[in-house]
């Protein structure tokens, strides 16, 4: 039976990232295909089956030697593994069948070449399901060309991509994958970098832009310069995540092999027991041979090592299958809300002139005070005055207090930007409690009058309301955290439809809240994108970070995703919990099927054959359940995966 709980994984093809890849990874990778010894050990079990059935070795001797060689050819790896068992003084299926076998044969039950048949073609089916879950990782994964064009003295040579350098220029040809990460030097195009950020619209890119390995250049050529290869690529950062997920155990894969050791102790007691009551050697040798633990022990690390696969498909880095079975059972997902749940770009919706004042003088005021500020409330500004064909002009004696505005002069008049509890502070007859719903207003005076406001807003993310309702949907409550005002706060929750908000929280009262949440017993999943929100992240059972997020966010969660879309968490929630399905479903079945079998078995209605047969039968059963997950193969056009 293939092993997927210690089978080892390749760090990454060589084509995938030329620069760290493992020599040995293609021979692993071919560790359990179909090869000509499986060929040939199938083709002589099957001649002998059909020899033994005929009965043809009668006219040889009156010993079955054809049944005892097909058992020991056919059945090597079975003994081969079951002495490697006894070595690490581990109790497993193999061995428990190898004394089935060895007792079949000592009763003179030489058509065990039958039930050797069945577990061989078994062990290939196996093979060929558990080959196929690594060759959907390696799809995401093999998406780098292994040829490439430089640019030396101004000629174009090909070269392998394994020779690549820090500082090379490569030129990539309309249609062709980037080969790493760089800085473009020459040409116009646009690249689909879905891959990486998970943006759905192709992204312009000329001289000065930035491109990453593994997106496709698909209009124009472009020459960019290397900057980074192989693992320090975002697209092998990606990689490096994938891999140590397969690699990881998640605690119901420990269950599994508990429970797998132990249906092996089961069956080996009821052998003994129904030996001792009945004295009958082919119901013991039965009862030992219908038990059967494979479906548990590999339906599990395959249905997670699927779930881990489809959710990196879909645009969601898994870090461990921990985080994936903590996610299946999670029952509350916190968001935080400035990038996150809304595009943290904030934007004019309003310009509200006073009497005596227009539309285009307001925002050139507030344009030419907030010019040389880097917040994000300028940055707005700035931008509506370019949309709006304002010119700014230059002010002087420039004072920006943080969380209140900007004083500064303007052709010698004193200009004050700010909020109303700013101007309120400087003498102004303003009403501080006055706030609009889900705008920040921002209040313009000149020489002591007030010459307008303007409303700005951070718009929400196109699918943030449907993604909150069908999480909801999934009996998953939903909060927002935010340190804005709670005004503003609110007006967004009751927009997402959000089951619970708090605003105005520091850092560590996002952490408190968090903390407060697990000690009522709730599963918490966190969702942000800041810095501010790595302690919460850290302290969630799961922590989801946005792909657009700052380092110290995507290092400090489980769950990584792949740009900014919020359905990708809903996807990713069903995937985990579908897993958790497959996997409890494996476990009812095995254990239904085992006790129902051995039943039979030890009252005598099962002879060794047929109890292969129902061996068999449910363990690929199990197995081709948790294979449902596996990700369907893709293909592209120009035979890129």
């Amino acid at each position: 039976m293939p092993d997927l709980r210690t089978a080892e994984y390749p760090a990454v093809s060589q084509s995938s990232v030329p620069h760290d890849a493992s020599p040995a990874a293609s021979e692993r990778d071919e560790e359990h295909h179909l090869d000509r010894v499986d060929l040939a050990r199938i083709g002589f079990v099957a001649l002998a089956v059909v020899a033994s059935w005929a009965g043809l070795w009668k006219h040889f001797a009156r010993f079955d030697f054809i049944s005892l060689f097909a058992t020991l050819i056919g059945g090597y790896p079975i003994f081969h593994e079951a002495f490697q068992d006894i070595v690490s003084r581990r109790m497993t299926m193999e061995l428990s069948m190898t004394i089935a076998l060895v007792a079949a044969m000592a009763i003179r039950e030489f058509r065990t070449a039958l039930i050797i048949a069945l577990f061989v073609i078994a062990e290939v089916l196996e093979g060929i399901t558990v080959s196929r879950g690594r060759t959907a990782i390696r799809e995401l994964l093999d998406a780098l060309p292994t040829d490439v064009v430089l640019i030396r003295d101004g000629m174009p040579q090909s070269a392998r991509a394994a020779d690549l350098k820090v500082g090379d220029v490569v030129l990539v040809k309309p249609g062709s994958r980037i080969p790493a990460d760089g800085v473009v030097v020459g040409g116009y195009s646009f690249v689909d970098q879905a891959t990486i950020t998970g943006e759905s619209m192709p992204s312009e890119k000329k001289a000065g832009t930035s491109v990453f390995a593994g997106t496709v250049n698909q209009s124009g050529a472009l020459e960019f310069r290397v900057t980074r290869l192989g693992r320090d690529t975002a697209y092998g950062k990606i990689i490096q995540a994938v891999e140590s997920a397969e690699q990881s155990r998640a605690p119901i894969q420990k269950t599994a092999d508990r429970l797998a050791g132990w249906l092996v102790y089961f069956a080996i007691a009821c052998a003994i027991l129904t030996f001792l009551l009945t004295h009958n050697m082919r119901s013991t040798i039965s009862v030992i041979i219908v038990a059967g633990a494979c479906g548990i022990a590999a339906g599990t690390p395959l249905a997670i090592l699927g779930a881990i696969g489809r959710a990196a498909r879909t645009g969601a880095i898994i870090k461990g299958g921990l985080f994936l079975e903590a996610l299946g059972s999670v029952d509350t997902i916190v968001f935080d809300k400035t990038g996150t749940v809304t595009l943290g770009k904030p934007r004019v919706v309003d310009i509200r002139p006073e009497a005596g004042c227009s539309t285009r003088e307001l925002l050139q005021i507030a344009a030419a005070a907030e010019h040389r500020s880097e917040h994000p409330v300028a940055v707005a500004l700035l931008e509506k005055a370019r949309q709006a064909a304002v010119p700014v002009v230059e002010s002087s004696l420039f004072l920006y207090t943080p969380g209140k505005g900007v004083t500064c002069s303007i052709d010698g008049a004193e200009i004050v930007v700010g909020s109303r509890a700013c101007l309120h502070e400087r003498g102004f007859a303003v009403d501080v409690d006055r706030s609009t719903a889900q705008s920040s207003e921002i209040l313009v005076a000149k020489n002591g009058t007030i010459m307008g406001s303007i409303l700005i807003s951070d718009a929400l993310r196109p699918e943030a309301t449907h993604a909150i309702r069908s999480l909801r949907e999934l009996g998953i409550r939903t909060i927002l955290l935010t340190g804005d005002s709670g005004v503003i706060a609110r007006a967004v929750a009751k927009e997402l439809g959000v089951d619970e908000v708090d605003a105005e929280l520091l850092p560590d009262q996002k952490l408190q809240r968090i903390r407060e949440l697990l000690a009522q017993g709730k599963k918490v999943g966190m969702v942000g994108d800041g810095v501010n929100d790595a302690p919460a992240l850290m302290q969630a059972t799961v922590g989801i970070a946005m792909g657009s997020g700052t380092d110290v966010a995507r290092e400090s969660a489980d769950i990584v995703l792949l740009g900014n879309d919020l359905s990708k968490v809903v996807e990713t929630v069903k995937v985990a919990r579908r897993c958790r399905r497959i996997i409890l479903a494996n476990f009812a079945g095995t254990l239904s099927v085992d006790a129902l079998g051995v039943g039979l078995a030890a009252f005598g209605f099962l002879n060794p054959l047929l109890a292969a047969f129902i061996h068999v039968s449910s363990e690929l059963a199990f197995i081709l359940n948790s294979a449902r997950l596996l990700p369907v193969p893709r293909f592209c056009d120009g035979g890129h995966p």
